[in-house]
C-alpha cells in the first residue's frame, strides 16, 4: 500500500541501528509501535519475535494492526463454513476471500459517492474508483458487516477480511497515490478488477495489543522495552489523505463535503502537524514514556529542527542519532506514473537510552 512516510524501505535500516543500541539487552521483549500506519514497523519486529504494542488514530490503520498485529493464529470460519459450502479446513481463508470475489455488486455508500455511477455527463461527480469496483467494494463490505453482526465471523476474522478489502481496493484506486484528489480519468490500474487477495498472516504465541487512540493519551497507560516513534513530520493531516480508506473501514455512511467527498475529521487532526504545538505534543510524550530505550524517526524536512529534538529527547538519558539519505518519492499528478523519483532526503533516526 502507498502511504506517505512509509518507512518498508527503510526497515532494514531501523533494525540494524535499534540493534546496536540495544545490543546485549536481551530481556527486551515488547516493541511500541506508537503511530503505526500501514503496520510495516510492527509486522518486521512481530517476525522478529517480539511482543507488539501498536496504535494510530485512523480507524483504518487500526484495521490493518488488528489483522497484521493482533491476528497471530489460524483463522477458521467455523460458522460460515455450511454457508459457502466449504467441507475442508486447509487454506479456509483463501476460500473465503475467493467467495467474496464471485458475490454481485451493488449499488451502495462508495458506489454513489466514489464513482460515476448513475451521474450525467453534465453532472459533477468523484472518480475516485471504476463503477465495478464501487459496487463490487460495497458488495464485499456489506457482507463482511452482515457476518460480524450476526455473529457468523469472530472479531480476528472480520479485521482480516476488512484489512484485505482496504489493501486491495488501495490498489485500484484512480488516484495519484492519496485520496486528496482523485484524476478525472479512469487510469490503467484503476480499471483492473478488485480481487480480494488474502492478506498476511504472521503466526506466533505470543498476544499482542492494538489501539485506536491518541498517542499522548496512550503512553501514559502502556510500559514497553522499545518505543518506537513515527510521527507525522509536516502539515499534511493522515484522516484527509486517506479519507475515502477510513469510510470505507467504518462504512458510516458519514455526510461528505466538498468535491473531494471529505468526511468530517475534527476529532482526528493530529498536533504533530502544527507548527505551534508539535515542540510542546513531543516532550510531553517523551516525559511521558515508560520505555527502556526510545526512537525517533523524522527526516530534515520536518516540523520540528534537529536541535530541538535533541534538546527534548536528551532530557531522558544518554541521546544519540543516525542517518540514512534515500530517495524520496512523491505522487505524479501529471501522469500514470504512481511515484516518480525526487530530490534525495535524510532520514534522521533520533534515540535515548533511558535513565
Amino acid at each position: 500500500m502507498n502511504y506517505i512516510g512509509s518507512k518498508y524501505s527503510l526497515l532494514q535500516f531501523l533494525d540494524e541501528c535499534i540493534s546496536e543500541v540495544t545490543k546485549g539487552s536481551e530481556e527486551n521483549k515488547v516493541f511500541c509501535d506508537l503511530f503505526s500506519g500501514t503496520a510495516n514497523v510492527g509486522k518486521y519486529f512481530k517476525k522478529k519475535g517480539f511482543q507488539i504494542i501498536a496504535n494510530d488514530l485512523q480507524y483504518y490503520s487500526y484495521v490493518l494492526c488488528k489483522q497484521y498485529i493482533d491476528n497471530h493464529k489460524p483463522l477458521l470460519f467455523n460458522n460460515i463454513k455450511e454457508e459457502l459450502s466449504i467441507t475442508e479446513d486447509e487454506n479456509i481463508k483463501d476460500k473465503v476471500c475467493s467467495y467474496l470475489d464471485t458475490i454481485d455488486g451493488v449499488e451502495g455508500f462508495v458506489y454513489n459517492n466514489f464513482c460515476k455511477g448513475k451521474h450525467t455527463e453534465n453532472e459533477e461527480y468523484r472518480l475516485y474508483f471504476s463503477d465495478e469496483n464501487g459496487a463490487k467494494c460495497d458488495a464485499i463490505r456489506q457482507k463482511i458487516e452482515h457476518w460480524h453482526k450476526e455473529r457468523k465471523i469472530t472479531n480476528n476474522e472480520y479485521y482480516f477480511l476488512l484489512a484485505t478489502l482496504i489493501e486491495n481496493i488501495d490498489k485500484v484506486a484512480n488516484t495519484a497515490s492519496v485520496y486528496g484528489a482523485f484524476l478525472k480519468k479512469i487510469k490503467s490500474s484503476a480499471q483492473k478488477t478488485l480481487t480480494m487477495k488474502p492478506a498476511e498472516m504472521i503466526y506466533n504465541d505470543k498476544e499482542h495489543f492494538v489501539y485506536n487512540e491518541d498517542a499522548n493519551k496512550l503512553i501514559r497507560k502502556i510500559k514497553t522495552d522499545i518505543l518506537y516513534l513515527d510521527p507525522p513530520y509536516n502539515q499534511r493531516q493522515y484522516s484527509a489523505n486517506y479519507h475515502v480508506l477510513e469510510t470505507i473501514a467504518k462504512y458510516d455512511n458519514p455526510l461528505l463535503k466538498g468535491k473531494t467527498g471529505m468526511r468530517d475529521y475534527s476529532q482526528q487532526k493530529s498536533d504533530y502537524c502544527n507548527k505551534r504545538k508539535v515542540k510542546e505534543v513531543f516532550n510531553d510524550l517523551i516525559m511521558n514514556a515508560n520505555a527502556k530505550y526510545i526512537f525517533l524517526s523524522y527526516n530534515n524536512e520536518g516540523l520540528m529542527s534537529f536541535e530541538e529534538i535533541k534538546q527534548i529527547m536528551s532530557k531522558r538519558g544518554k541521546y544519540g542519532c543516525f542517518s540514512k539519505q534515500y530517495n524520496r518519492f512523491k505522487a505524479d499528478k501529471e501522469s500514470e506514473t504512481r511515484h516518480i523519483k525526487t530530490n534525495i532526503t535524510t532520514e534522521y533516526l533520533h534515540y535515548v537510552i533511558c535513565e
